[in-house]
């Protein structure tokens, strides 16, 4: 008489389809909250008042020679305005006395931080406008929440290589590493 052996993989689907899917709204959902840390911040800065002055974006934003970017102002820009409190904002009040008056750069979150080995030219992207690439920030009032990846350090809302090649490519531009890696 023969005896039937039930199958070691009989109704196995139905568990690995289940983890399958658990995985999947894992990974899309909870992954990204727990890999990337929301910041402010350190002083909120509006860059709609600055331009109700009349300030334009290159006052502050500016690139070297090569058209790669500078930086952010320094004090000694900031200075030439606010040695001295201009209104009542708490912010210009926090950075005056936390920050000007001590000597000390505000430690900003760069939201467009690359990495080393990219070279990205302003010059070689002239025409542009600022937010082809980057956020609008010159009509806000406070800055936007900086999302850092805590593997990597880098901004969430740093431009991704896809989309550097995206715009290469509807634009007739080369696509080839040497053009935008050292």
């Amino acid at each position: 008489m023969e005896e039937k052996r039930a199958s070691k993989g009989s109704g196995g689907a139905i568990p690995f389809l289940i983890g399958f899917v658990l995985s999947a709204v894992f990974l899309w959902i909870i992954f990204p909250q727990v890999i990337y840390c929301q910041k402010d911040q350190p002083i909120r800065f509006s860059h709609t008042v600055h331009k109700e002055q009349g300030m334009e974006c290159s006052g502050c934003h500016f690139f070297r020679e090569d058209g790669s970017y500078a930086g952010l102002p320094s004090n000694e820009q900031c200075a030439e305005c606010h040695t001295d409190l201009m209104g009542q904002d708490p912010a210009e009040a926090k950075y005056v006395k936390e920050f000007l008056e001590k000597g000390r750069a505000v430690p900003w979150l760069i939201y467009q931080y690359q990495p080393d080995n990219v070279y990205f030219s302003h010059k070689a992207h002239d025409g542009f406008e600022c937010t082809d690439c980057h956020p609008n920030l010159g009509d806000s009032d406070t800055p936007p929440p900086h999302y850092r990846n805590v593997i990597t350090g880098y901004s969430k809302q740093t431009m991704k290589m896809w989309q550097c090649e995206r715009c290469h490519a509807e634009g007739g531009v080369s696509n080839a590493c040497y053009v935008c890696h050292k």
